[in-house]
């Protein structure tokens, strides 16, 4: 007991001074927890073997704790092709990365899709496109997400971890009402399981399968998951895996992930199940409709 007493203290202990440090900074910036925008981020174009391409978008919410509903339309469109495109329009905190896809022709060319978000009074755009300079591939997303692979082949190997919902991806319920929604997911058991390391430098967070729920879109503040989920974003002060000592949950032994999502106001909500392994991830989608 001792021992474990210890180690929470020093977990604590780091937390703080991160915090503090991200808070104020080298340069004596200061950042907020509510009120910022939001600014999109183009993270890249992927080949496909059918000769289409993908681009990937992902986004920077300027905010530690605020998670903005912005509804798809004129604070948070895509255009050419319509304003929605399958982006999010709740937001999570920090830098979040290679969050959606939208596939393009092979002869896309020269064009761009423009993504445009107005957060908090101020518009921010990112433009997607072919450029050669942007290229990516499962590879450099992992070294961009994991800083790991650079110099073990095993590591480059990494598959994704698999994740699919159990049942339908359509679901009805009422407000009030909970509604048991289960993942199934499992992976290649590459990278080994790693808690996040101690050191306050780099992107490297922990290592190993972990699976969360999450509101992709609709008012998160209208949204209880229980049990109570961790963050699946870089939040370096507590119940993220990029939090110092942080390290994934034991898994299930039948590789069902179940929980009870209760809605408070009635509309489409979809809901994210994200399935990572610190490198690589896989996500599937259950949209549900709430009636009064």
């Amino acid at each position: 007991m001792q021992s474990l007493r210890f180690g929470s203290a020093v977990a604590l202990g780091l937390s703080a001074i991160l915090l503090l440090t991200t808070l104020v900074g080298n340069s004596g910036q200061v950042v907020y927890r509510y009120g910022q925008d939001i600014a999109p981020a183009f993270d890249g174009w992927e080949e496909n073997q059918d000769g289409t391409f993908n681009l990937v978008f992902g986004y920077f919410n300027r905010n530690w704790d605020e998670i903005p509903h912005i509804p798809v339309g004129t604070s948070n469109h895509l255009e050419p092709g319509g304003p929605d495109q399958g982006q999010p329009t709740s937001f999570l905190p920090r830098r979040n990365r290679f969050v959606f896809r939208i596939k393009v022709p092979e002869d896309f060319g020269e064009k761009e899709i423009v993504w445009t978000l107005t957060v908090n009074g101020k518009t921010n755009t990112a433009y997607g496109s072919l450029n050669p300079g942007y290229i990516t591939d499962p590879q450099l997303q992992q070294f961009d997400i994991g800083d790991f692979g650079h110099n073990n082949e095993e590591m480059r190997t990494n598959a994704a971890p698999t994740v699919r919902v159990d049942g339908s991806l359509q679901r009805t319920v009422a407000v009030g009402k909970p509604l048991t929604l289960t993942a199934i997911a499992g992976d290649d058991g590459i990278p080994p399981p790693h808690a996040a390391p101690l050191r306050l430098v780099g992107r490297h967070g922990a290592w190993g399968l972990r699976v969360a729920w999450l509101v992709y879109r609709g008012p998160a503040d209208q949204v209880t998951i229980d049990p109570y989920q961790f963050k699946t974003y870089p939040d370096y002060r507590s119940n993220s895996p990029w939090t110092p000592g942080w390290e994934p949950p034991p898994l299930p032994s039948d590789g069902r992930f179940p929980v009870r999502v209760t809605f408070n106001e009635p509309g489409t909500f979809v809901m994210r199940v994200l399935a990572h392994d610190g490198g690589r991830k896989n996500t599937e989608h259950v949209t549900v409709t709430v009636t009064p």
